[in-house]
């Protein structure tokens, strides 16, 4: 087996631990409602997902391990990305609000600071910050 297969596969099972991981966090209240339908829907793709993996996940999601990230650091990329996501669904108003705080929450973020670390990211990810503009702003936005 090749080094690339070895890390082609790791990188896949990576992905949909990920993805069981939002599915988690979309049935945290006992079902997933219709935009989150829609962003599960869309986030599939995009981490490479197959259609029957789709299925299998949203059927067994509690199979799969939590893979939280290690490091303040890895908290705000996943941060990052999953704002983006959010922002380039087009969810918006208490919706979009409510998917990011239970985001963060599942990410390691301390529930009290939940509703200012939403509301910064989200307006990192409007104006279009790179994640290293991101990062900082996170970091710093108590200044």
């Amino acid at each position: 087996m090749a080094i690339s297969d070895l890390f082609d596969r790791e990188f896949r099972k990576r992905n949909k631990d990920h993805f069981a991981s939002i599915v988690r966090v979309a049935m945290s209240d006992g079902t997933i409602s219709e935009n989150e339908q829609k962003f599960l829907d869309r986030l599939a793709p995009r981490l490479n997902i197959s259609d029957a993996d789709y299925k299998k996940i949203l059927k067994d999601y509690e199979s799969h391990p939590i893979n939280a990230p290690n490091s303040y650091d890895q908290r705000l990329e996943r941060l990052y990305d999953l704002a983006r996501m959010v922002w380039a669904d087009k969810i918006r108003g208490k919706n979009e609000v409510k998917l990011l705080r239970r985001f963060c929450v599942a990410l390691g973020f301390h529930a009290v600071n939940v509703k200012y670390i939403t509301k910064k990211a989200l307006e990192l990810v409007k104006q279009d910050a790179d994640l290293e503009d991101f990062v900082y702003g996170i970091k710093n936005m108590n200044q």
